[in-house]
């Protein structure tokens, strides 16, 4: 596999699709910036806002064929680590557009859709704005009504500051055709389209252009299936209302609440966990929503832990009464979808030989990682990186119940100061 950068090289594009099928193929995955569509070599390059969201997009589809119109594209990292004008030249020429891509410098006071529309406006009608942030700064895509628009704001406002001394503007001509806005806030707006909501509902905005469909906890299945591609796991309806699930033939000699809250909390929050006394090897555990429950039913039944074949289905009570025998987990800062549910869920996926470890100690080392791990089995490969300047790592061990036990017994244990988060990759090697 290619070193990962965060342009995305995908083959087998054929003249029926269009780069706005592209753009609904990554954009659950994080902001695109530049897609040159390759029309003579049946290809296209997508360059996302980072690589930790073109990472997250070859990990899905590593699992999910990607598919767009009945025909499946093959995707993979670029051996570009940046679009220069010279590649985005073969996909557009070096004409304009209307969509302008401004990063701004020395950023001092903060810079909202209302600032970026007093700036530009003057210049022509602006119907659309998108702000998002960056590794390398503060960005946005502007879109005028007209080309001619765009071409006279980028030239009266290039190198110009906004404020004094401060905020200068960067102008390049975006490759996109069309921005989509589905909120109006201070993020982003449309301007064509006063009625949009401010946020969705359920869930509070979050800044990001390519955040284009809603992912609530609570949300309908249409919705959370962008968080999937496009489309839910074979076998997942996004239907199901029951809560709760009964979870049998464990170990009870090594099972315990914490344990189990590892393993499930993969796949949504947690309410609440209560081991039956009468069967030791059975437990109730009572999940956020139906929806979550669902993909803990169908990623992990028949997955192996501490040796047993576990057993994984819905159970007959709506919920389990909290009582002196149950664990209380719904105030836990340890559930994982009280934040970025949506980039959670793209993370869900059956037990496999690799874990992926975040919120390490920034001094950490492979010797550290690997001193943790090791009492839970051969480990075959792993690496320590960084991404937007923070500590992460692979593991990748002989079978993925090897990896399940490391995750299940280290997950939100301390290593160095730091309680660290562990979930599986959909990398298939390292």
């Amino acid at each position: 596999m290619a070193e990962p950068s965060k342009v995305i090289h995908v083959r087998n594009v054929g003249h029926e699709i269009s780069q706005n099928d592209l753009l609904q193929l990554f954009q659950p995955f994080g902001v695109i910036t530049k897609l040159v569509m390759l029309r003579a070599k049946n290809q296209a390059l997508v360059q996302m806002q980072d690589v930790a969201s073109a990472v997250n997009s070859l990990q899905f589809y590593a699992n999910v064929q990607p598919s767009i119109r009945g025909r499946n594209v093959y995707v993979q990292f670029s051996s570009h680590q940046e679009l220069t004008s010279m590649d985005q030249n073969q996909g557009r020429g070096d004409e304009p557009n209307r969509i302008l891509l401004v990063t701004i410098h020395h950023m001092m006071y903060p810079i909202t859709v209302d600032v970026l529309y007093q700036v530009f406006s003057p210049h022509g009608s602006v119907e659309k704005i998108v702000t998002f942030q960056k590794s390398a700064g503060f960005q946005a895509l502007i879109q005028y009504q007209s080309r001619q628009h765009a071409v006279v704001a980028r030239s009266t406002l290039q190198g110009r500051n906004i404020y004094d001394g401060c905020c200068q503007l960067d102008i390049q001509f975006s490759n996109l055709d069309e921005l989509q806005v589905n909120y109006n806030n201070d993020r982003s707006r449309d301007f064509t389209n006063p009625n949009l909501p401010t946020e969705q509902k359920g869930r509070p905005s979050q800044p990001g252009y390519g955040d284009t469909v809603g992912y609530p906890q609570m949300a309908n299945a249409a919705a959370i299936a962008a968080a999937f591609g496009g489309g839910l796991p074979p076998g997942v309806t996004g239907t199901n209302d029951r809560c709760t699930i009964l979870v049998s033939n464990l170990n009870p000699d090594r099972i315990d609440e914490d344990k189990l809250f590892n393993l499930f909390s993969i796949y949504g929050n947690i309410v609440r966990i209560k081991l039956l006394r009468n069967k030791p090897d059975h437990a109730l555990i009572q999940m956020g929503d139906g929806f979550q429950a669902e993909l803990a039913v169908h990623f992990l039944k028949g997955a192996t832990l501490f040796g047993k074949r576990l057993e994984v289905n819905f159970s007959k009570h709506p919920n389990i009464t909290p009582g002196a025998d149950t664990h209380e987990y719904a105030n836990s800062n340890l559930n994982r979808f009280n934040r970025n549910a949506a980039k959670n869920y793209r993370y869900c996926c059956s037990p496999t030989k690799i874990i992926h470890l975040s919120t390490l100690p920034q001094d950490v080392t492979e010797d550290e990682i690997l001193n943790l791990l090791e009492e839970h089995g051969t480990i075959v490969n792993s690496k320590v990186f960084e991404m937007n300047g923070k500590k992460q790592a692979l593991v990748q061990f002989e079978t993925e119940e090897l990896a399940t036990d490391a995750l299940v017994c280290k997950h939100a244990s301390s290593l160095s100061g730091s309680v660290i988060r562990i979930s599986f990759s959909q990398l298939q090697n390292i």
